[in-house]
């Protein structure tokens, strides 16, 4: 199905989806078009490759729902509850059929009917690479996703990822940091952000990048969308770098979807004896292509790597090692009376989550801050580089994963 969504003379106005569709257009004709899309996102958003032979053999949201012979999922209340959901957070909608539509989502078999754009749409043209990885990422892994993620970013290259917790994060503040660009890609709604202690984050990208969504308003997190968010995440990338993973983990699937769409693997290699290691050895040994330095996985992109003072004011990447500031060294203390998961942490300190998920990532790189093996922050000892927690600080139940 051609991407340029040219239309022709007495074709019906809203077949085409020609443009990057606002809520905020009241425009009887415009709204009916985001009306017709938003149905069909709707409800054939979860088997988008029926969707898109529909749209081939009907040519308009509306004829391709009635082709599908499934009836649709929203009442005309429901879609103008959704519309008002994504007005409110600025999003635009991007069908299929627009000649704006990512390039190379466009070529998959089951591409999102629609997706839903917050912040600049122009970035979604960009040569990119996605970092993947752990959530319960090591302080290894998170700083290679940063090194990464910065070198990508002062390169020009659009650093793609998640917004999960652990690896994801790392690298879409990296690449803010550096001055770059990225895109997160989230498994819920435009109206939500998920986890939700990103979303100072998600606002900080929104800002200097852009967040995508494939699922209607009001959609929650939930299990089946993660493997349909990840194609994505490899769909609109030349290459994947997985940085850290466990053997089942979603990372692998994204690196399974990178394959299957011919897309380039890469994984950073790691210590046989760390359960984060498996996946990415797991890769190499299949084929992948080891990354073993920014520069050289540079080289291996025919991009040259950003020397000196950057281009276009990119920022530096920040020291790292120097002493906490106030608000880090108010965590160092807090958890210095026990070790503690983030959620009893964000009850200790009072701090919004999304405040302190920013301020503990720093800490963890700065080597000050580690996860035990119950899943709970630590104060790492500068001396050892192991957490500074007795075992008789060890209560039963205390051992949840936040």
């Amino acid at each position: 199905m051609s991407s340029n969504g040219s239309s022709s003379e007495g074709q019906d106005p809203w077949s085409a989806g020609v443009h990057l569709l606002d809520p905020c257009d009241e425009t009887p004709e415009r709204r009916q078009e985001l009306r017709a899309w938003m149905q069909l996102q709707a409800t054939l958003g979860l088997n988008p490759e029926l969707a898109r032979q529909c749209l081939e053999h009907a040519g308009n949201p509306l004829a391709a729902l009635r082709a599908s012979g499934v009836s649709p999922a929203w009442s005309p209340r429901q879609l103008e509850i959704a519309i008002r959901a994504v007005t409110r957070r600025g999003c635009k909608a991007l069908p299929l059929l627009s000649p704006f539509y990512p390039r190379l989502l466009s070529e998959l078999p089951d591409p999102a009917p629609l997706l839903w754009v917050e912040g600049d749409p122009r970035i979604l043209a960009g040569r990119a690479v996605a970092i993947v990885g752990a959530r319960a990422a090591t302080v290894y892994g998170l700083e290679i996703a940063r090194e990464l993620a910065a070198g990508l970013a002062e390169a020009g290259i659009v650093v793609v990822s998640g917004l999960a917790r652990g690896i994801d994060g790392a690298a879409h503040a990296a690449a803010l940091e550096a001055g770059g660009r990225t895109l997160a890609v989230q498994a819920c709604g435009p109206d939500r952000v998920y986890p939700p202690e990103h979303r100072a984050l998600a606002e900080a990208i929104r800002a200097s990048g852009a967040i995508l969504s494939e699922l209607p308003p009001g959609a929650p997190p939930r299990a089946p969308y993660f493997p349909l968010r990840n194609r994505l995440i490899s769909g609109l990338c030349a290459w994947v770098v997985v940085v850290e993973a466990r053997e089942r983990s979603g990372s692998l699937i994204t690196a399974r979807h990178a394959a299957d769409q011919s897309r380039e693997v890469a994984a950073v290699p790691g210590p046989i004896t760390a359960p984060t290691s498996a996946g990415p050895n797991r890769l190499i040994d299949e084929g992948a292509w080891s990354v073993l330095g920014v520069d050289s996985f540079l080289d291996q992109l025919g991009v040259a790597p950003a020397a000196g003072v950057r281009a276009g004011g990119l920022a530096p990447r920040r020291a790292r090692g120097g002493d906490p500031s106030a608000a880090g060294r108010e965590i160092l203390a807090a958890l210095a009376r026990g070790p503690a998961t983030r959620d009893e942490l964000v009850r200790r300190l009072g701090r919004p989550p999304e405040q302190l998920s920013l301020q503990l990532m720093d800490l963890e790189l700065d080597d000050r801050v580690a996860v035990d093996r119950d899943g709970r922050l630590v104060v790492k000892s500068r001396r050892s580089g192991r957490g500074a927690s007795a075992p008789s600080s060890r209560h039963p139940g205390d051992g949840r994963r936040s």
